[in-house]
């Protein structure tokens, strides 16, 4: 089979404005409840894109950890690329994909740093080898081979026991939407959009856009 012929018609459901809750938040969590009771594989999985400062688009798989009206929240090591993109960019993207109900959901907005207590909140309910990990990765930097990456752990283990401090370089990010798109499915490519978008004073547009 030639690639260019593998296609799905999705019929599974639709999204009209009469459907969709008055804040996107709510509208968030109402698909984010229903992805976790169909048992959607990594719900949490989202992808998110960052700019560098060179103008360079980049995507990686990582997971939503909370949200609430204040934003959409993830950790990451500071130092990575993706934090070094941030540091120059402020403005990101997230995208989640929920292919057994047909859905996505695209966010845009900029990001800031989560508190310190925000982020020794999370680090220390970390399973322990998760925490010794951060401190035994040195995220998005070239290494040798894998065994040079497990004696990082072995010297970390070794130094911290399992009670490893948060690291400095290690925290969150929530990014503050200035716009949420929900996209179901529809046969034959007509697929329903229907974007929020936020305004001046601080309400929420609603409108539907062609596929």
């Amino acid at each position: 089979m030639s690639i260019a012929d593998i296609r799905t018609d999705y019929q599974r459901d639709q999204l009209t404005e009469t459907d969709v809750a008055a804040d996107p938040f709510a509208q968030f969590a109402r698909w984010f409840d229903q992805a976790l009771t169909a048992g959607v594989p990594e719900v949490n999985a989202m992808t998110l894109s960052t700019v560098s400062a060179e103008g360079k688009p980049s995507g990686r798989i990582v997971l939503i950890k909370d949200y609430d009206q204040r934003g959409f929240s993830w950790f990451t090591n500071y130092d990575s690329a993706k934090g070094h993109d941030l540091a120059s960019n402020p403005f990101a993207s997230l995208l989640f994909f929920w292919i057994p109900l047909e859905r996505q959901v695209r966010i845009e907005g900029r990001v800031e740093k989560l508190s310190d207590a925000e982020n020794d909140t999370y680090f220390f309910s970390r399973p322990v080898g998760s925490q010794q990990g951060a401190h035994a990765s040195r995220q998005s930097q070239p290494i040798a081979n894998r065994e040079a990456l497990e004696q990082q752990l072995v010297d970390v283990v070794a130094k911290f026991g399992d009670q490893p401090p948060r690291p400095a370089h290690w925290g969150g990010y929530r990014l503050i939407p200035e716009r949420i798109e929900f996209w179901q499915g529809r046969p034959s490519r007509l697929h329903d959009r229907i974007v929020y978008e936020k305004q001046a004073d601080g309400s929420w547009s609603i409108q539907r856009l062609q596929p």
